[in-house]
């Protein structure tokens, strides 16, 4: 079955089916403890979304915020005048958001927050999100991220999306892959791509309008590019052997591939106005997973060149390659922070293989997870949490870890295998 673009309400019951579900198995021993209060409606009709909920559900996930039960509040505040502070240091709440939700026109949604000090008895931010009524949950994602910057001091990115590769099994029978586009917290999936062929190796484009991936609908692997707002695609390879790997550049002019073309697997280069390859590497081992430092003169990729797969840096302006890693038997599918230091990657030094961190400064490498099995870490924008996929039984699940391992979470499907997370980049309103 060639693969195809299915429109969204198509594929309503396929997405419910598709959607994660996320359970926390580990956050911080101290978490903040912050009273988010139900929003005050202010429109007519049903409530769209309970903004509140979700924003609660945002900064638990965190693991940095122990959000207060609703059961336990004292007071539902909507407004400064309505807060009486007795009533939530009474519930040893630090912190306590509240807002008000209006609809204008049944499409203009309006969502007015305020965040106080409990302990001060101050407001320390106040603002407001605007958008489409079906972009609440987005809408909400972002007063959470302005929440979690505030408390913080880290941007927040909880309205980011994600990208991920589900597989639903059929005995003796050919399985379907979908490509599935959900919001960072595995809510309203979109699958973007349907096939009885593999889907692979998905990424984003520097401001998150477009996509590439690997697609076998050709009979072989083929790199192509989607525009995410039309659903246009375009096939970018098609040559014999291996096409894999797309990796976008930071200014978003350049794509980093794999090719087979030539003979082993190398690294290539496609400008992708032109359509221009150069080949970067030139080895008789194989050279695989490129990706990008922020700045755009260096990239990072997997090699055997040393007899085990480890990590290497190619710089574009000398065209020097040196390895990066060094401890373990196995080091693989490099993905960089935006600050250029944090370094995530697959490693295995006895049993398993893990996710870990490598600092390019120190040379340090901490691994961060325990179970066997894990693969394709993906870095969320702001540094802070790692995506990955693992084992969970006979099971594909995502699951996510924070950057110094003490907060972790997984986002199991209802029903079926995910596989390759793409965390997207921040992305324009």
């Amino acid at each position: 079955m060639s693969a195809l673009l299915l429109a969204a309400l198509m594929l309503v019951s396929i997405g419910t089916r598709a959607q994660l579900v996320i359970e926390i198995t580990q956050g911080r021993d101290n978490p903040t403890a912050i009273a988010v209060a139900p929003f005050a409606w202010q429109g007519t009709g049903p409530v769209p979304e309970d903004v509140a909920q979700v924003i609660d559900d945002d900064l638990a996930r965190s693991g940095q915020f122990d959000p207060v039960a609703r059961g336990d509040m004292l007071g539902r505040p909507s407004s400064q005048q309505e807060v009486f502070y007795r009533d939530w240091q009474a519930i040893n709440a630090e912190y306590l958001l509240i807002g008000r939700v209006n609809v204008t026109d049944e499409v203009q949604m309006r969502i007015e927050y305020e965040l106080f000090d409990v302990a001060r008895q101050t407001r320390v931010l106040n603002g407001y999100e605007e958008g489409h009524v079906n972009e609440a949950r987005m809408l909400s994602h972002r007063v959470a991220d302005e929440v979690y910057q505030q408390l913080t001091g880290t941007r927040g990115a909880f309205a980011t999306r994600l990208l991920y590769v589900s597989v639903t099994r059929v005995p003796n029978g050919k399985d379907y892959f979908r490509l599935t586009l959900a919001d960072s917290d595995g809510a309203r999936p979109i699958v973007l791509l349907e096939s009885r062929e593999p889907i692979l190796a998905p990424s984003w484009s520097p401001d998150g309008k477009e996509i590439a991936y690997v697609s076998f609908e050709t009979s072989r692997p083929a790199i192509f590019r989607q525009d995410l707002a039309s659903g246009a695609r375009e096939q970018l390879t098609n040559f014999r052997g291996l096409n894999s790997a797309p990796a976008w550049s930071p200014d978003g002019n350049t794509m980093a591939m794999v090719l087979s073309k030539d003979g082993n697997p190398d690294i290539y280069l496609m400008d992708l106005g032109t359509r221009r390859l150069t080949r970067i590497t030139r080895h008789y081992a194989i050279d695989t997973e490129p990706t990008w430092m922020p700045d755009g003169n260096a990239l990072l990729f997997t090699s055997d060149r040393g007899g085990r797969p480890q990590i290497y840096r190619y710089d574009l302006r000398s065209g020097a390659t040196t390895r990066v890693t060094f401890e373990g038997s196995y080091n693989a599918r490099p993905r960089m922070a935006q600050d250029g230091r944090n370094l995530v990657l697959v490693h295995r030094s006895g049993e398993g293989f893990h996710i870990a961190l490598y600092d390019m400064e120190t040379s340090r490498l901490q691994i961060l997870t325990n179970t066997e099995l894990d693969e394709s870490p993906s870095i969320a924008p702001n540094g802070s949490m790692v995506l990955y996929a693992t084992k969970s039984g006979d099971r594909g699940i995502l699951a996510a870890v924070s950057v110094d391992g003490g907060v972790k979470f997984r986002l199991p499907a209802r029903e079926g295998d995910v596989r390759e997370p793409a965390w997207s980049p921040y992305m324009s309103r």
